[in-house]
């Protein structure tokens, strides 16, 4: 039996389309790339010198510890948050907000932002290299994503709202 789906019908071989918080499609970002955004803003409107736990970032955020535990060494190792040890240990921007450039985080997290494979590195993932018809179409995509991201800093999202403070123990 065929299925309607946004202006066309499905034939019964294929699923609806379902779209998640992070979206779906051929500009989207992962869970990873969502939550490390997520703790970003949170690190920066907590971070008052002193290092934050990843448990109260997980907590203010409503974000699973474990999963943030994944993303903070490829932020770590890139040189945007820095990392201290023990009984008051945690993280802390490595550099000022206003120096973090959200797509330097989204980068960190996911790799390199293209919206085909042919525009990573040199290219050799298309046979069609030096001859594409489409390629200008993709380059501009990937220009423009990487233009927006970058046209914000964590401190810009980081402003909006109440700032997160943490729980009284």
């Amino acid at each position: 039996m065929a299925r309607a789906r946004e202006g066309g019908a499905l034939s019964e071989h294929q699923e609806p389309v379902t779209r998640g918080l992070h979206g779906t499609g051929a500009v989207a970002f992962s869970t990873r790339g969502e939550y490390g955004v997520r703790f970003m803003v949170a690190l920066a409107r907590m971070d008052h010198g002193e290092p934050v736990s990843l448990t109260d970032i997980a907590e203010a955020e409503d974000l699973p510890r474990a999963y943030l535990e994944q993303i903070v060494g490829s932020l770590r190792d890139v040189g945007i948050i820095d990392s201290a040890r023990g009984a008051h240990g945690g993280y802390r921007l490595a550099r000022p907000a206003n120096e973090v450039r959200m797509g330097d985080v989204l980068r960190a997290l996911e790799g390199p932002i293209v919206p085909m494979a042919c525009l990573e590195g040199d290219g050799s993932a298309c046979s069609k290299t030096g001859s594409c018809s489409v390629v200008q179409l993709w380059s501009r995509v990937r220009d423009s994503v990487s233009e927006a991201l970058d046209s914000f800093t964590l401190a810009d999202l980081a402003v909006p709202g109440a700032p997160i403070t943490l729980k009284q123990k």
